[in-house]
């Protein structure tokens, strides 16, 4: 019995061995391609100019200047997480119930947009919302406003830009969440009296909540580290850690503030997804 279960546990270990090598050249990629390259920015962050070991790059992070852009990032981050789901709930809500036409036509319009480059749609927003773009010809025309509106080089271009983005990465989730819903448990709650209003709210919502979520985390997230828009509709005003990281590089060749910066801006990260899961 004793060597029936010593070669039943060899057995099992080989097989398990067997079952793990066709992943080994994804875990290997994985080691190469994120492991590594994190390791390394980590042991830049530790070291100065000369080489001697130092914590000086992550107390220059206390500086006004890195708090200043810690701030703005997730501050710009919450902001456009927020509208994000405030547009986003109600249009992938309209894909699920709308007549299969109009649901296919809200579909393809989201992937036009996710499938536009990343550089054309900031430049796209700058054309738009400048002084004599077109929202503020509209605006104007129609008595709203008499003078342009700034709607560029600061926060608020910035915010829009980087939610036409972010907006596909909030919906996806959300419209497999809701689609997922059978629509018997609204038939239900009707049944036992409830109006559709509290159907949606007892009943649709908490069941599309982990959609939700998952929308949520992915916009937040990604929002971090955002350049390009920041960079062309903030107009220099807006700092973020991205931007930031790139002058600290490019301007001053200092890349041991540049990888301090880069590892926090991890760790945030990850203990932000931690305490969601």
């Amino acid at each position: 019995g004793a060597l029936h279960g010593q070669a039943l546990q060899r057995a099992t270990k080989r097989h398990g061995w067997f079952l793990l090598a066709p992943v080994l050249p994804a875990l290997l990629l994985v080691l190469v391609t994120f492991v590594v390259p994190i390791g390394w920015l980590f042991g830049l962050s530790l070291f100065d100019a000369d080489g001697n070991l130092t914590l000086d790059n992550y107390t220059r992070l206390l500086q006004p200047i890195y708090v200043l852009a810690f701030t703005q990032t997730f501050k710009i981050a919450l902001i456009v997480t927020v509208v994000c789901v405030l547009l986003g709930y109600p249009y992938a809500y309209f894909m699920v119930h709308a007549p299969r036409r109009l649901a296919g036509l809200a579909m393809a319009l989201l992937l036009i947009s996710l499938w536009t480059s990343l550089l054309v749609r900031p430049y796209a927003w700058l054309v738009l919302l400048q002084r004599r773009g077109l929202v503020n010809d509209v605006l104007t025309s129609l008595g709203i406003v008499d003078t342009p509106l700034a709607l560029v080089h600061n926060l608020t271009g910035t915010v829009i830009g980087m939610t036409h983005i972010m907006l596909p990465y909030m919906i996806l989730p959300l419209y497999a969440a809701m689609k997922s819903i059978d629509p018997l448990y609204l038939q239900a709650a009707s049944t036992f009296g409830a109006s559709p209003a509290r159907a949606f709210r007892d009943v649709f919502l908490p069941l599309s909540l982990p959609g939700l979520a998952a929308g949520a985390t992915l916009v937040f997230v990604l929002s971090l580290g955002f350049y390009v828009t920041p960079a062309l509709l903030g107009g220099g005003k807006v700092q973020m850690l991205s931007m930031r990281i790139e002058s600290d590089v490019s301007m001053y060749a200092n890349w041991g503030a540049a990888s301090s910066l880069g590892v926090v801006l991890l760790v945030a990260t990850l203990a932000m997804l931690f305490a969601v899961k």
